[in-house]
């Protein structure tokens, strides 16, 4: 059993000063079976602690239903094995580029901004919720023999709002739940975000990318003691779809670690390893700079362009940071692990099956119901897939206009059977007006709830409306189709020859695997969708780029036949190949 606590300057394990040499590291964005091979990665760049988020949403799908909570605590005595402490933070907010953010969708639809606040009602939702995640942590602490350190209140609050009793009532929580460490916040370094999301005795951490010395004076300013840390060195960063692949320098990207460290901080890498938004997972931001602009999706990949790529290889950057970080140890540093065996050779799918996706609707959907006005994702138990929208234009009457008022994100339409257009939230009006009587039907995907910012919990769907000229079009049918409906299967598909090119719907075939190992999956002249191998979901492909391919791990795959399943939403292309395998 050891014993951590904040000094006045310091981090002391046992009363002796400790620096910590951080790395984040997501479980949820990582195959368990790599977890151990990415904390030794860890270790051999030079990191003594990982750090992770828990995001509320995968793990209670539903109010009153929770899965795989004891993942967190799997992960937890990962680290302990691997010889790195822990850093945990269970939000109940994370950003993290993640689905609303880690908030189930099913609570932002009840509560909308009252979310995040101490309103009542979300803080009963918090209390049940964590009463279950801190069964995981509160055992695994350092005082009782396991590796976490410290545990973080909300995340990044003054980004978000000034509630300040919200940020008192958290901590009571986490304390009342049986956590015992230190408890910090992390926060921008500018004096409204520290001033909005720090707490009294509770240690303040800043966020940053470069400029170290500024930062840490700007947190001196609200806090004249306490060790330094930057809670998140934001050494890479993300992208988006239809984006541009963001890089940055390495050597540029070491001296700014180097000079977080001359300053005598602690760090922690973000991202030390990114890995992947497995299950289409992934969120999505505003443009702009008050984050009320277009919505820009995030990509599949969570690579961040981190030290520890995507596959979990060894980037210039690592060695880079390997260099400084070794100066701060005593001990020659571990070599990294043997990278874990590619794909043997390339195997092209042979796809057997289709069905349209009205099929796949009825197979796997939720149940249809009729409201007056569309109902909304959330109110159908959609949190990532696609509504089905169907209404009917009264007739006779002459073209008019057909729009979509509040659509979020991507709807594909169908007049009378006939495939009129993609709509967008930019886009909302179809090219071609229509006449009636007609029959309208609208495909509607959500690209990723918002993940950061004011418009956090904003709902999916057509949200305001399906306007014929300035008239209102009512009694909407709707059905919805999460993607949770394919972790059972697909055997209640009725599945039909493949069609020729440009068809949607669900595509079933087979990979011939020799050699099983670390892959990734091409999809040339398909447009958008996702796919899975062996009931894995790998996430969402989109030709609009900057992605070009998804990543498989290897422990995904097995010797010999492999399914594969690939849910096509708009169309594929005239000549397009059937998706293939490649070694990474």
């Amino acid at each position: 059993m050891s014993e951590f606590t904040v000094g006045e300057s310091d981090f002391l394990l046992d009363g002796r000063p400790v620096r910590l040499l951080s790395g984040a590291l997501h479980y949820f964005r990582v195959h368990e079976a790599q977890w151990r091979h990415r904390l030794a990665m860890l270790r051999a760049m030079g990191l003594n602690c990982v750090e992770t988020y828990v995001p509320w949403n995968l793990h209670q799908p539903r109010p009153g239903t929770t899965r795989d909570v004891q993942a967190v605590g799997r992960f937890l005595d990962a680290v302990r094995e691997a010889g790195l402490w822990a850093i945990v933070r269970p939000g109940p907010y994370i950003c993290a580029e993640w689905e609303n953010g880690g908030l189930p969708a099913w609570l932002t639809l009840e509560l909308g901004t009252r979310a995040r606040t101490g309103d009542k009602h979300f803080l009963t939702h918090v209390r049940t919720w964590f009463h279950h995640l801190l069964q995981e942590i509160a055992p695994r602490q350092i005082d009782r023999g396991g590796p976490v350190l410290m545990v973080q209140v909300e995340n990044e609050y003054g980004s978000y709002g000034s509630d300040s009793g919200y940020l008192t009532e958290l901590a009571g929580v986490l304390r009342a739940e049986g956590i015992t460490v230190p408890l910090f916040t992390s926060d921008g370094p500018e004096d409204h975000m520290l001033s909005g999301g720090s707490l009294p005795g509770v240690l303040a951490t800043v966020n940053f990318g470069s400029h170290a010395r500024e930062a840490f004076e700007t947190l001196r300013r609200h806090r004249r003691k306490g060790p330094l840390m930057c809670m998140e060195f934001w050494c890479g960063w993300f992208d988006h779809w239809a984006g541009k692949h963001v890089v940055r320098d390495p050597g540029e990207a070491a001296g700014a670690l180097r000079e977080i460290l001359e300053s005598g901080a602690s760090v922690n890498l973000y991202m030390a390893h990114g890995g992947t938004s497995f299950g289409g997972w992934a969120g999505a931001n505003r443009g702009g700079a008050l984050q009320e602009g277009p919505l820009e999706p995030d990509v599949t990949s969570y690579d961040y362009d981190a030290p520890v790529d995507e596959q979990g290889r060894p980037t210039e950057k690592f060695w880079r940071f390997r260099e400084v970080l070794s100066e701060y140890h005593h001990e020659p540093l571990p070599e990294p692990p043997p990278h874990p065996s590619p794909l043997g050779a390339p195997t092209q799918a042979v796809l057997t099956g289709w069905a349209p996706l009205g099929d796949v609707l009825e197979a796997l959907g939720g149940e249809e119901t009729v409201t007056p006005v569309p109902p909304a994702f959330e109110e159908l138990g959609v949190t990532r897939g696609l509504v089905r929208y169907e209404v009917a234009v009264p007739g006779p009457r002459q073209p008019y206009p057909l729009r979509l008022r509040g659509l979020r994100d991507l709807a594909v339409v169908y007049v009378d059977g006939v495939r009129a257009g993609v709509l967008a939230e930019e886009e909302p009006e179809l090219k071609e007006p229509v006449a009636g009587p007609a029959r309208v039907q609208l495909w509607v995907e959500s690209l990723g709830r918002v993940n950061y910012g004011p418009r956090l919990g904003e709902a999916k769907g057509v949200t305001g409306g399906i306007l014929h000229e300035r008239q209102y079009l009512h009694t909407v049918r709707a059905r919805g189709l999460d993607l949770d409906a394919f972790d059972a299967g697909v055997d209640t598909v009725p599945f039909g020859a493949p069609p020729g090119p440009g068809a949607p719907g669900l595509y079933r075939g087979a990979l011939t695997v020799h050699g099983a190992g670390d892959a990734r999956l091409e999809l040339p002249g398909w447009t958008r969708g996702f796919v899975w191998i062996n009931g894995f979901g790998l996430g969402r492909y989109w030709s609009v780029g900057p992605q070009r391919s998804l990543y498989v791990p290897g422990p995904v795959l097995r010797e010999g036949e492999n399914e594969l399943w690939v849910l096509e939403l708009q169309e594929t292309g005239p000549d397009r190949p059937a998706p293939r395998l490649l070694p990474v």
